[in-house]
């Protein structure tokens, strides 16, 4: 790092970043990241085994779950090639603000930041064509050039798998509270989750607990739960597994509808039997994050909605 530069500017703005050899460069943006970090309380790790079982879901309802009772809540956005967040929280228009010395995160609602490479692409079907270094260059700098502030939790939406971004956000923000675990009831997903929790633990991440979505559809007719996908396998998976049980979330079509106009069921239909499912779940995490990594009345809660 060169001696006329500023240390707490991003070297991208930096008229003297010229001067710095990329050694330089690098130990500049690792002080960057620790000193975002020290604003941050903690840290959650949202992952799955596979695409296409909610986990992008889960990560904006428990995120305006905790904004709701006033925390002070930030998404991360670490899907780089299918960022999805902005749209399911309505923002995906907003443009990022540049500030002093770095990015001002979109505010979908008060007490939630959000960051996303979906704000960079321009065109939402512009594909992002990265190798693994350029992505973890991204993951770095949604820490170190984002304006975060003072944050009780940021919760990292990670792509499907245990590839380069999850690997990337496990070295950039080295002591990760937690990994939550979303997988759908029936054997394939099951198969793929079982790995993200054996990453986690290769990881030396704790796992908070694995969340079962899409566990059974209510019949607006009779009122009985169909089991569309079978139900109780991500609970079956966490016992086998030795680790929570979070909670089961029901089908319920306004999950689709709520997203798809940018609204949290949390937001949109706070009442509803699924999202109080996803206030369970909230309130176990933060019985999980305020306890030291205990669970608060249960060492294995079983929830259900």
């Amino acid at each position: 790092m060169s001696d006329k530069c500023d240390p707490g500017q991003s070297c991208q703005t930096c008229d003297q970043a010229g001067s710095c050899n990329p050694d330089e460069k690098a130990a500049h943006v690792e002080k960057r990241v620790a000193e975002k970090l020290v604003h941050i309380k903690h840290k959650i790790m949202i992952m799955s085994g596979k695409g296409g079982v909610g986990k992008s879901t889960v990560a904006i309802n428990l995120g305006a779950a905790f904004a709701r009772q006033g925390l002070e809540v930030g998404i991360l956005d670490g899907d780089i090639h299918g960022p999805n967040v902005p749209k399911m929280l309505g923002v995906e228009a907003s443009p990022v603000v540049g500030v002093e010395h770095g990015i001002r995160p979109v505010e979908p609602f008060p007490h939630l930041k959000l960051i996303s490479m979906a704000f960079f692409i321009g065109n939402p079907d512009n594909p992002v064509v990265w190798r693994g270094p350029l992505k973890h260059s991204a993951i770095q700098q949604f820490i170190s050039d984002v304006e975060w502030g003072d944050l009780d939790c940021l919760i990292i939406d990670l792509p499907p798998g245990t590839g380069d971004e999850a690997l990337s956000t496990a070295h950039v923000l080295k002591n990760v509270d937690g990994s939550i675990i979303v997988t759908t009831p029936q054997d394939v997903a099951l198969l793929d989750s079982r790995k993200a929790v054996n990453f986690s633990k290769a990881m030396n991440i704790p796992v908070v607990g694995i969340v079962e979505n899409m566990g059974g559809l209510q019949c607006p007719h009779c009122g009985k739960s169909i089991p569309l996908f079978k139900v109780g396998g991500g609970e079956k998976a966490a016992l086998e597994m030795k680790v929570p049980f979070l909670g089961r979330i029901p089908i319920d079509p306004d999950v689709v509808e709520d997203c798809d106009t940018g609204v949290p069921v949390v937001v949109g239909h706070p009442d509803s039997p699924v999202a109080e499912a996803f206030q369970r779940i909230a309130r176990s995490c933060l019985a999980y994050l305020e306890g030291g990594r205990e669970f608060k009345g249960a060492e294995k809660p079983q929830i259900h909605p």
